[in-house]
């Protein structure tokens, strides 16, 4: 009995320990995605620069 307690409870802190190690990857994802998405968004929009070698009508 004692040691079907000590499996339950080691499979509990185990499970415990990988949970947080994947919710903390899953918010630094989200976070970096963030900041990627932000940062593409800033460029798109302060960048009014043509690029080289295509002609078209002079903005």
């Amino acid at each position: 009995m004692v040691r079907i307690i000590l499996l339950l409870l080691a499979a509990w802190v185990l499970l415990g320990v990988v949970g947080s190690i994947v919710e903390g990857v899953l918010w630094l994802v989200l976070v970096g995605g963030a900041l990627f998405l932000g940062v593409a968004a800033y460029g798109a929009v302060k960048t009014h620069k043509r690029p080289k070698g295509i002609k078209g009508p002079k903005p």
